[in-house]
C-alpha cells in the first residue's frame, strides 16, 4: 500500500513501504523520510514526562524550605517546565527532546527544514486539545487516522515527527598500496573501481578475480599475468581515488 495523499513540500509517493515518504527540500533535494508512529511517539513523550516529573519533584523539595516564596517559585517552574521544556529542546536541540533522542526521533517542518520557535510553540500549546477528553484521546485518534501520523498540533504548526536515520556508512576499502591509474579515468570508470573495492570484502577470492578482470581488461590497466594483480591494482587505484592513506 502506498500513500495516497501528499502534504505541502512532499513529492508524489515512491513505490516503497507506506511508512516512507519522499520530501523535496527548498533546495530541490529529495529526502526519504520515515514518519514516526503513535507507539514510538508515546514512549518518547512518556520518557520526557518522567524526566520532567523527576526534575520538578527535586525542585519542589529544594524550594519547599523557602516557604511561600519557594511555593511561588515552584509554581513558576511548573509552568515553564510544562510549556517550555518541549519547545526549548525542540528548537535548540535539532527537534529532539531527551525522549525523542532516546527513541531516535526528531521534529521538522513539512518542508524538511529544522523546526522554529513559532511552530514549536504552536504544536506544543495544542497538546491541550490533543489531551481531550483524557489520555491524549484526540491526539491518538488523529495520529492513527493521518497517513503521516500527525496529531492536531502537527497539522496546525506544519510539522512532522520522523525517525532520525543515521547516514549510511561506506564500507572500508581493502588494504592496498596506493596506486595512480596509468591513464585518465572517466567518472563512471572511477565509480566502478570504487564499487569493486567496497564490495570486495563480501566476495570470494575467485569472484573478486573474475570481476577485477572484467574491469581492468577494457581499461587496459593490468599488465601482469598474476591472477591476483588486477585485484591489488584496483584496490590501490581505489585508495588513490578516495585519498586514503
Amino acid at each position: 500500500m502506498s500513500l495516497s495523499h501528499a502534504e505541502p513540500g512532499i513529492a508524489a509517493p515512491l513505490a516503497l513501504l507506506d511508512t516512507r515518504v519522499r520530501m523535496e527540500t527548498p533546495e530541490g533535494i529529495d529526502l526519504i523520510l520515515r514518519p514516526a508512529g503513535l507507539l514510538s511517539r508515546s514512549i518518547a513523550f512518556g520518557i520526557d514526562l518522567m524526566i520532567r516529573g523527576a526534575l520538578l519533584a527535586a525542585l519542589f523539595i529544594v524550594l519547599g524550605a523557602l516557604g511561600d516564596f519557594g511555593t511561588g517559585l515552584f509554581m513558576l517552574a511548573l509552568f515553564l517546565g510544562t510549556w517550555g521544556y518541549m519547545v526549548l529542546f525542540e528548537v535548540l536541540h535539532q527537534g529532539r527532546t531527551p525522549g525523542k533522542q532516546i527513541m531516535g526521533l526528531r521534529v521538522i517542518h513539512d518542508d524538511g527544514t529544522p523546526i522554529g520557535w513559532s511552530a514549536s510553540v504552536l504544536r506544543n500549546l495544542l497538546r491541550f486539545v490533543d489531551m481531550l477528553p483524557f489520555g491524549y484521546c484526540v491526539g491518538a485518534f488523529t495520529c492513527l487516522q493521518h497517513p503521516l501520523f500527525k496529531r492536531l498540533g502537527d497539522l496546525a504548526a506544519g510539522t512532522l515527527v520522523i525517525y532520525r536515520d543515521l547516514p549510511p556508512q561506506r564500507p572500508p576499502l581493502a588494504e592496498a598500496t596506493e596506486m595512480s591509474p596509468p591513464l585518465p579515468l572517466l567518472l563512471e570508470e572511477q565509480r566502478a573501481i570504487q564499487a569493486f573495492a567496497e564490495r570486495q570484502g563480501t566476495l570470494s577470492s575467485a569472484r573478486a578475480q573474475e570481476l577485477a578482470a572484467i574491469v581492468t581488461q577494457p581499461l587496459q590497466l593490468s599488465t601482469s599475468r598474476d591472477l591476483h594483480y588486477p585485484v591489488q591494482q584496483l584496490n590501490g587505484i581505489a585508495r588513490s581515488l578516495a585519498g586514503s592513506p
